[in-house]
């Protein structure tokens, strides 16, 4: 997983997980008002990948020393996926702009609008579609997969 925050800290440095500025101080890793309208996503470690004719962009602001714990943040376009497998990870997800549809296995639908949270259970599969979204992401795996 790529790791967020470094570059912007100037003298700092990302050390297993973790802010550490060039004193060799830990601090936390902050996401500003202008990364949440956008900033964040031109800085170079910023992960781009194509689905579906999109461009998603993916930062990580934080990973956790012990590997199990990490935060971020995430916008994708357009898109459906069929989530046959249990979904992996817990995360809890903040939505700033645009929303999500999730239709669980059971037939449950879950609408999530901007300004709205939620949180998805490591066992969860379903449906889940969007027109697009941005969101503030944070995830935890006991044994660190996923992150």
């Amino acid at each position: 997983m790529k790791h967020g925050f470094a570059a912007g800290l100037g003298a700092g440095l990302l050390l297993a997980g973790l802010v550490v500025a060039g004193d060799g101080v830990v601090t936390p890793a902050e996401i500003t008002k202008a990364d949440q309208a956008g900033a964040i996503f031109e800085r170079p470690d910023v992960t781009k990948t194509e689905r579906g004719g999109f461009t998603v962009l993916d930062v990580t602001s934080l990973k956790s020393s012990d590997g199990k714990f990490a935060s971020g943040m995430y916008r994708a376009g357009k898109s459906r996926w069929e989530i046959t497998e249990p979904y992996g990870v817990d995360e809890f997800m903040y939505f700033l702009e645009g929303g999500v549809t999730l239709t669980s296995s059971d037939g449950s639908v879950t609408e999530i609008e901007a300004g709205e949270a939620v949180t998805i259970p490591k066992e969860w599969t379903g449906v889940w579609e969007t027109d697009g979204y941005t969101k503030i992401w944070v995830i935890y795996s006991e044994d660190g997969s996923g992150l």
